[in-house]
C-alpha cells in the first residue's frame, strides 16, 4: 500500500532556462500532420514585410497534441470567465489564405 501512495506522488523535476523562460512572441501557427505525428510551426509575421520567419518548431504524438487541444480549451475557457469572451479580430489579415504545403494533409490555424 505505501509503494502504490508513493508512486502516485512521483514529481517530475522541469528545468527552465532563464534564456527558455524569455519566450518567442508568434501571431501565426501553421500545422501540418503525418499519420504518426504532428508539427506546430509557431511563426511571427511582420505587418509589411512579405517574408515571415518559423521561430519554433514543435513535433508531437497525435494522442499528446489532443491533449493539448483539450488543455487549450480548458484554459481559454477559465481565461473567459474571468476576463470575458475572447473577440476574433476584425483585421482585414485576421483570415490568412497561404498557398504552403508541408506535405499530406495538414490545416491551419
Amino acid at each position: 500500500m505505501e509503494k502504490k501512495n508513493q508512486d502516485s506522488e512521483q514529481q517530475i523535476n522541469i528545468e527552465l532556462t532563464e534564456e527558455m523562460a524569455e519566450g518567442v512572441y508568434s501571431n501565426l501557427a501553421m500545422i501540418a500532420h503525418s499519420n504518426s505525428e504532428f508539427i506546430l510551426d509557431f511563426i511571427r509575421l511582420m505587418p509589411g514585410i512579405p517574408k515571415a520567419k518559423v521561430k519554433a518548431r514543435v513535433i508531437v504524438t497525435p494522442e499528446h497534441a489532443k491533449r493539448l487541444l483539450e488543455a487549450l480549451k480548458d484554459n481559454i475557457r477559465r481565461f473567459e470567465e474571468i476576463n470575458g469572451p475572447i473577440k476574433p479580430s476584425n483585421d482585414d489579415d485576421s483570415h490568412f489564405n497561404f498557398p504552403i504545403s508541408f506535405g499530406g494533409p495538414g490545416g491551419e490555424a
